[in-house]
């Protein structure tokens, strides 16, 4: 898996396209663009949660700190890195 550790800086944010469904899960950075492949469908935000633990690994911290700013239901979802001294605006 891709190693993103040196991305994470609270308050950073990462937009990912996500492939539900794939043979094989893999995350990989192409051309500046993270694609994430999950192996579970996308049904009741089983993919999203799967590509949150995916980034939350290649980034080194904990899915909590990952929140889902825009992408519900779409392949290209938007996600924040929380933490201390990082603003949010829930």
């Amino acid at each position: 898996m891709t190693d993103l550790s040196d991305l994470a800086r609270p308050g950073a944010s990462f937009a990912v396209r996500v492939t539900p469904g794939a043979r094989h899960a893999a995350l990989d950075l192409v051309d500046g663009v993270i694609r994430i492949k999950v192996t579970v469908p996308p049904e009741d935000g089983r993919a999203t949660e799967a590509a949150r633990a995916a980034l939350a690994g290649a980034l080194r911290v904990a899915k909590t700190r990952l929140t889902l700013v825009r992408g519900v239901k779409s392949r290209d979802k938007l996600f924040q890195l929380d933490g201390p001294g990082a603003f949010s605006s829930r």
